[in-house]
Formats: structure tokens, sequence, C-alpha cells
């Protein structure tokens, strides 16, 4: 009988993200995981991108996995590697997408002596991911990395951490990769009960003014189409939050946009006045909901989540329906299509009049300055390159809520955007993500000059690679949505928000990248065509205005229909 091969827990590891059909990584090595890195280097299946940040590596595997629908995977070293990864971790585990991290860590034997680049990763992670390990014995590791992708990209996706001490990833075993996984007591539900889809559509048709709030749980579970036939079928106006932009074509009708705090203002009335609201894939975040104890007081609610945590946590609900998105979608177009000519349909013309009049009063304050409005820019950036389809990853701030008014997306996973965590710092490796899993994509970082500063040393990983990412800075000279709020809440205190930027021209061209200045309004476009035929990266410096205010605005704790439109408007 022949002797079964052994391979180090380095070589195991490789192999089983290989059976994971893994074929891109991001990472930044260290001490700890040198074996790894040296397994690496003799293989040529897994293509790994060496960042320059380990936070970087964290949110550009997110922006690959929401880009691609794939499960992003990082590599960092153990103690200061892994504790830089945190933002990342939590980044994804709040907006719901799955990563598998992969964290060094020192020996076994000394593990808890405060050795030399230790850290309690375990620990650390337990509030900010789906799920960790502490591999302890290298006859473990295949079976832990199936059951980390199998946890992370099922029921509501999450990161999973997978702590590597030193001796285990060195010590040898034979790989045998499991075929299934069986974890007691994990058991997602991605069938609704018929009883709770038959009443929520019912509740639907008989509904005068429905409105349909679709979250990101639509985009993982792929339901765009499935809610689009719905929303059709049952003649529902469709609104979203943040992380569901994209799951309903915005040349539809029946589209009203984002609702919530800088959500359009007409959508925010229409859940206003809803009789039945219908939640498909969103946790009620205090961002959509403005003041919970005046949120949907007239509607009943109908809410759909694969998690049965998040229904009911904030918002009391009367049809709960605990499944995946796709296939209650599916249902209820199926029990539609059976039932259809039994069906009554309540008349909605009275709703949909209601509707347009609000939309009448679509206002954008105008800017007197002699500096570009940063409403116009992103306005230009938009009718400029959307015959290109692109994908626009976004820091956080004033200039990812313009871009969320302003463009227009048609397809899901175009609009990529730190939402629940509102990490500065998250676009513009996202977008090296994106380049990474989406070959010949135009892909945009839109980012502000404080947030841009936060992993600008990715321009170097970009020119390393050829990751075209176009980043257009919109560059006030202040934390601005920090500032907008010392405007309006803190008289004008204007404390530690002033902030000075580099040349930006002259940082790009120091990384290799091609980097411009705009000032005036009939430069704009130039710009930008210029950059979409670059064969490098890019930034495109556009000096606006310091003092533009994105509107509309409900105050925190305000009800959704408390909306400021300008600076002399006291809501509607």
């Amino acid at each position: 009988m022949s002797k079964k091969e052994l391979y180090s827990g380095a070589e195991i590891l490789l192999k089983s993200l290989e059976e994971e059909g893994v074929r891109e990584i991001f990472g930044y090595p260290g001490g700890a995981i040198l074996t790894i890195y040296d397994a690496l280097y003799m293989q040529d299946k897994i293509k790994h991108y060496l960042v320059r940040h380990e936070q970087a590596a964290i949110h550009a595997a997110e922006g690959y996995a929401r880009t691609t629908g794939k499960c992003g995977v990082a590599l960092v070293t153990s103690g200061p590697g892994a504790c830089n990864a945190i933002t990342g971790i939590a980044n994804a585990y709040y907006d719901g997408y799955p990563l598998v991290v992969l964290t060094g860590q020192v020996s076994s034997d000394l593990i808890g002596g405060d050795a030399f680049q230790e850290a309690d990763i375990v620990g650390i992670t337990r509030s900010c991911c789906k799920h960790n390990y502490l591999v302890k014995d290298v006859k473990d590791l295949a079976r832990i990395i199936k059951e980390a992708f199998y946890i992370a990209t099922t029921g509501k996706p999450g990161p999973v951490v997978i702590d590597l001490p030193k001796d285990v990833i060195n010590a040898k075993t034979t790989f045998n990769y499991p075929k299934e996984v069986k974890l007691e007591g994990y058991n997602p539900t991605y069938v609704g009960h018929p009883l709770q889809i038959k009443k929520a559509l019912k509740m639907l048709c008989y509904a005068q003014r429905p409105v349909i709030i679709a979250g990101g749980g639509v985009l993982t579970s792929g339901a765009e189409e499935a809610l689009t036939t719905l929303a059709q079928n049952l003649e529902i106006p469709v609104t979203h939050t943040l992380m569901g932009t994209g799951v309903y074509p915005a040349n539809c009708p029946k589209y009203l946009g984002m609702l919530g705090m800088h959500g359009n203002y007409w959508a925010n009335y229409a859940v206003v006045h809803a009789d039945v609201i219908f939640a498909v894939g969103t946790r009620f975040n205090d961002r959509i909901t403005g003041c919970l104890k005046r949120f949907a007081q007239d509607s009943q609610v109908i809410h759909v989540d694969i998690d049965p945590c998040s229904i009911s946590k904030n918002v009391k609900v009367d049809v709960p329906i605990v499944g995946d998105a796709k296939n209650v979608l599916k249902s209820m177009n199926e029990l539609f299509e059976a039932k259809k000519q039994e069906i009554h349909r309540a008349k909605k013309e009275a709703w949909f009049a209601q509707i347009e009049e609000w939309k009448k009063k679509r206002v954008i304050p105008a800017v007197n300055s002699d500096k570009l409005s940063a409403v116009k820019v992103i306005e230009t950036i938009y009718e400029t390159t959307k015959e290109y389809d692109p994908i626009v990853c976004t820091e956080v701030g004033q200039h990812q809520m313009w871009t969320a008014q302003l463009f227009q997306f048609n397809k899901p996973r175009r609009l990529i955007t730190s939402g629940g965590l509102g990490t500065m710092g998250f676009g513009f490796p996202a977008a090296m993500g994106a380049c990474a899993g989406n070959n010949n994509k135009v892909v945009l970082n839109i980012a502000g000059d404080g947030s841009i500063q936060m992993n600008i040393q990715e321009l170097a990983t970009c020119a390393d690679y050829g990751f075209k990412v176009i980043n257009c800075v919109i560059n006030n000279g202040y934390l601005g949505m920090v500032r907008q709020w010392q405007e309006k809440i803190y008289n004008k205190h204007y404390s530690q928000t002033k902030i000075s930027a580099p040349d930006f021209v002259k940082l790009a061209e120091a990384y290799g990248a091609l980097g411009m200045r705009v000032e005036k309004e009939e430069e704009i476009v130039p710009a930008i065509k210029r950059a979409l035929e670059a064969k490098t990266p890019v930034i495109i410096d556009f000096v606006c205005e310091n003092f533009e205010m994105v509107y509309p605005w409900v105050l925190a704790g305000k009800p959704l229909n408390e909306v400021l439109l300008s600076n002399d408007n006291d809501g509607m």
C-alpha cells in the first residue's frame, strides 16, 4: 500500500482555496505567515494582490465580493496585521457580504504569553464577524476552511475569520477536503412560510397606497428580477435603501429612488403615507426610518428577511416572512400568476397621482460660488460615463450621498459603498477589488479630499497591477459631511473639519498615475474623457465650493416627512 503524501498546513490552505474555486486573494505578508507566502510562491493557480495596508486588503476583497457575487478572500499576518484588518471585517459584517479572512497567529505554545506580534484576534473579532476559528490542529484545517466558506456564503452572508498559528501552518498531514458541511444548529431558512406568503400577497393586492422598500438583501440573494416582476404585476412603487441601490431599474416609471436621511423626499413621503409597506432584505437602519416612534404609524408592515433576528428588531411587523428574498418573491409571483384571475387589485391612480405631485417639487439648491459645484461635477461624471455602464465606488461623506442621489443605476452591483459602518477609506481599495474581479470594466471611485487620504497608498497597488481606477476627488477643503452637521446643529463651529490636501497631481505622478486638476466647469468633461482613455490609475482633483450642502436632509431623530430642502427651508 502506497504511503499518502503529506502536505504542510500552508499547502493544505492553498489546496483548500483551490477546491473552493478561489483564484484571487488580497494580502500583506509578515513573519507569522511566511510559510503561506512560500507556498504561494511555489504555485500559479491563485493570484495574490499585494496591497499596501491590511485594511485595504479586506476592503478590496469586499469590493471583489460585491461586484462578482463570489466570496472574497484576504490574508494578513498576526498582531498589527490582523488588528489593521478589523475595520474591513466590521464593514463587511454590517453590510452583509461574504469574506474569508485568514490571519496569522503566533505559535500555539506562545498564545497568551504576550509574545511578539500576538493579538487575540478571535476575541477582538467576536462581535464583528459571522463566525471565527482558532485552528489548533493541522488535521482540522481543511474542514475548517470548508465550513468557513459555507458559513460566509449561506444565510445572511458575512465575514468569517480563520486564525492560523504558525506551528499549525508548518505542521504536515494528509489532504482530504470534505465534500459536505454539517453544522449543528446552523440551518438558515430559505423558503418562506406559504401561509404568510399568501397573506402578504393578499394584503398587497388590497392596498391602496403600497410601497416596496428594497434593501441590500435583495442584491445578495440575486432577487432583482423577481422583485421587478412583482412590483410590475401588483403596480407597486419601489424605493430602496443605500445598500439596495440597483435592485430596481431607475428608468422604470414606478421607481422612487433612495429613501432616508438624504433620500428623495417623495420616497420618504410615500413611505410615511403608505397603508402597506413591503420591506425586503433590509434591517430598518435608523438612516431610513428616522424617528422610530413615528415610522410606519399608520401602515401595515410586511417584512421579508433571511435573518430572523432582523424582523421586528427595530420596526413592529404585521406579517413576518423568514426566508431568502429570491425564493419568497418567486413564490409570490407564482401564486399571483396562478390566482390572478381571482385576485382583486385595488385601484391606485390617486396614489400614483399624489406621488407625481410630490416629485414636482424636486429642487437642487443653486450654488452661488466662483468654484465648482460638487453636484454639477457628479452629474457631469454620470452623464459622461453612463454609456460605459461603470462600477461606481464611493468613500463616505457628502460625495457619497450626492452619488447615490444623482447616478441612475439600471443594473445591480454597480454602486459599491459603505453603508452600516460608514467607513472612510473604503472606496478606493474596494474599487481595486472590483477591477480584479471585472476585467475591462470602467471603475470609478468618487471620493472626498478627506476620505481619499485614508488609503491613498493603494495608488502603488493600482500601478503595479494595472488597476485603472478613476478617482474623482470632490475637493472642498473640509470633512464635508461633518462640517455640514456643524453648520446646522453646532452654530457653525467648524471644529477640526477644515482639512488640507496634498497636490493630488504631483502625488499621482509620484505613484506612476495620471493626475489632473479641474477648476472650471468647461474642464470637467475633457478631464473625464482623458481619464477614460488613460492606461494608468487616475486622480482628478475637482476644486469645489467649500460650503455646499447635501439636500434633501432629514435631521437625525426627526421623522421622514420633516425634510429640509435648502438652507432657507425648515422642512416640508
